[in-house]
């Protein structure tokens, strides 16, 4: 992968689809609300996968070849970068946003530039993992295995939902996963939820100007429909694990109780693979009575490790952010896999007063992983939705990750949930031959 050797240049959008480069800017990112330049060493080359956006209603920054001062781009409008799972940003695009513009929709916009005919974002890959790779999946093998299970469970409604509105609807990563046989199988459990947070991707309100980007789950399943799928693919998969909580979904530990009788009624029939639920971590009991069952590890998804602003965006109903804390707690007394699904904002991430809430979380709770997350939300409207007017001194994405790693080593970092192998082994196993 060819390295830069000087800054690369803008990109601006004509708002019919295409994108060029503006040769008279050198292309910038964006910590909280500052436009600040990025070290050439930070950009790589957008991964395959990724994808452009253009950013209707905003003008790019970028700094002048000539003056090396800031300015806006007139020319179009500003352009982002989606980078693909396993990837984590360093930066957001830099972007002044006009009155008119309307709020985007939630995906994630990493800055994303040009030089010598290749696009470069900047990032970090946090994961060797290749399960999420578009080159690793096979269209016709998919649609094989959906008609081959879609039979094979012809009453199951999960199933059923993972075919048709997962897998062929939203090509949901882990659903075409599962009807080609491998790895991690999604468990959808919950049409409901207990919080209400800003940016959710599979409701929003009426009042909103935005969509959600998938449907929720209408019913609920029993243990029945969740043990008949997925103890076979325990059985048979590489590396398996099953994970309850999807994003099309709501929270899985409203459903504790069936998702408990199904963890008993699994382990009946196979010990294979490992059990994870993905979470918000809003019920410790639950997470206790799920461990007793036999939960292997969980996963508790968090904008911050700090109170005010968890609970800015989370707006939980009937639980608090020390919740989510104990719920890490618990599953850790069980000598489970405790990881959080670590939303990455530039900005407020990487924030002095951010870095010391993180130290002081795995201190307290003693977590196995962070999974640096990149955040799908328009980065205007996030923090104007929890009130952030001043993020504070920042230290960037990259030492923030050097820091912690220097004081926690024994916390893993990556983008997904581990099989029982990398659990129990070598969890810096290069998985990139799976």
């Amino acid at each position: 992968m060819q390295k830069l050797r000087q800054s690369p240049y803008l990109l601006y959008s004509n708002g019919n689809g295409e994108i060029f480069e503006d040769l008279s800017l050198y292309a910038v990112g964006r910590t909280g609300w500052d436009a600040i330049p990025v070290p050439v060493e930070d950009w790589i080359e957008l991964p395959e996968g990724g994808s452009l956006y253009e950013l209707p209603g905003r003008r790019g920054i970028g700094i002048d070849i000539q003056t090396g001062e800031m300015r806006l781009c007139e020319k179009g409008w500003a352009v982002a970068a989606f980078i693909p799972p396993a990837h984590t940003g360093l930066y957001i695009a830099a972007y002044e946003t006009l009155p008119e513009a309307p709020v985007l929709p939630l995906f994630c916009y990493t800055a994303v530039s040009w030089y010598n005919d290749r696009f470069y974002v900047p990032a970090v890959r946090i994961e060797q993992d290749i399960r999420q790779e578009c080159s690793g999946y096979d269209n016709d093998l998919i649609h094989s295995g959906v008609a081959h299970l879609v039979k094979a469970y012809p009453h199951n409604r999960l199933v059923k939902h993972l075919a048709d509105n997962c897998c062929n609807t939203y090509h949901c990563p882990a659903a075409r996963n599962y009807f080609m046989g491998r790895w991690e199988c999604p468990v959808p459990s919950s049409p409901a939820c207990n919080a209400n947070c800003v940016g959710c991707i599979s409701f929003q309100p009426e009042e909103e100007s935005i969509p959600s980007t998938q449907d929720r789950l209408t019913f609920k399943p029993t243990a029945e429909e969740i043990v008949e799928f997925t103890v076979p693919h325990l059985e048979t998969a590489p590396y398996p694990l099953i994970s309850f909580g999807q994003g099309c979904e709501g929270e899985p530990l409203l459903m504790w109780e069936t998702i408990r009788k199904s963890i008993i009624e699994i382990r009946k029939h196979t010990g294979k693979g490992s059990i994870n639920i993905n979470t918000n971590g809003s019920k410790p009991a639950a997470v206790q009575a799920l461990c007793e069952a036999g939960l292997n590890s969980i996963r508790v998804s968090t904008n911050s490790a700090r109170k005010h602003i968890y609970e800015a965006y989370y707006r939980p109903n009937n639980y608090s952010f020390e919740d989510i804390v104990e719920s890490l707690k618990v599953v850790r007394s069980y000598n489970g896999w405790a990881s959080v699904n670590y939303f990455v904002f530039p900005g407020m991430t990487d924030s002095v007063e951010e870095y010391e809430a993180l130290r002081k979380l795995i201190a307290d709770t003693g977590l196995t992983m962070i999974q640096w997350r990149n955040f799908n939300i328009d980065p205007d409207w996030y923090m104007g939705k929890i009130g952030v007017h001043e993020t504070g001194e920042c230290i960037g994405i990259k030492q923030l990750m050097e820091l912690i790693h220097e004081e926690f080593p024994h916390v893993k970092y990556g983008y997904f949930n581990p099989p029982m192998e990398r659990i129990q082994g070598n969890y810096e196993k290069d998985f990139a031959h799976w």
